[in-house]
């Protein structure tokens, strides 16, 4: 068996659009492992909500700077991590958002995507490593009656 954990890394622009090369990337590598279809649309937004996060705040759509997409594929866990070049987020625990209050107009219709992400995955959280290097960490595992049955890759 080997002891090499696959990896593939993206450098995407930061341009709207180029998310979708992240959402596909996670979904061929998830069905790879073994994933249910739905597990696998979890992930896609989660990463899309990601992606345009990084590109949007991080690299405030500057096109000159790159956000980069690793995933990292353990025996029963698929790990991604969607790094910018901004400071990070200054409080990585998202609240819940009040729909009602969103629907009337009372609370900002935007400020769902880290809450959303949060949902989604098994594992989220938001690392500030320095002024220019943060990243989001995202996480799926794979339901104990399919580790089973998979194989290692």
């Amino acid at each position: 068996m080997s002891t090499h954990t696959p990896a593939v890394e993206l450098r995407l622009p930061s341009r709207l659009g180029f998310e979708k090369v992240a959402m596909s990337t996670a979904a061929s590598l998830a069905d790879l492992m073994g994933f249910e279809a739905d597990r696998i649309e979890d992930l896609k937004t989660a990463i899309s909500e990601a992606c345009i996060n990084a590109m949007e705040h991080g690299n405030h759509f500057n096109d000159l700077l790159l956000v980069f997409v690793t995933f990292t594929m353990e025996d029963n866990t698929l790990e991604v991590r969607v790094r910018d070049c901004g400071s990070g987020v200054k409080n990585a625990n998202p609240h819940k958002p009040d729909m009602e209050r969103k629907l009337h107009g009372e609370e900002e219709a935007r400020g769902m995507g880290m809450f959303l992400i949060k949902s989604l995955v098994d594992e989220a959280e938001w690392v500030r490593n320095g002024p220019e290097d943060s990243y989001t960490r995202l996480a799926i595992h794979l339901p104990a009656v399919l580790q089973e049955g998979s194989g290692s890759l």
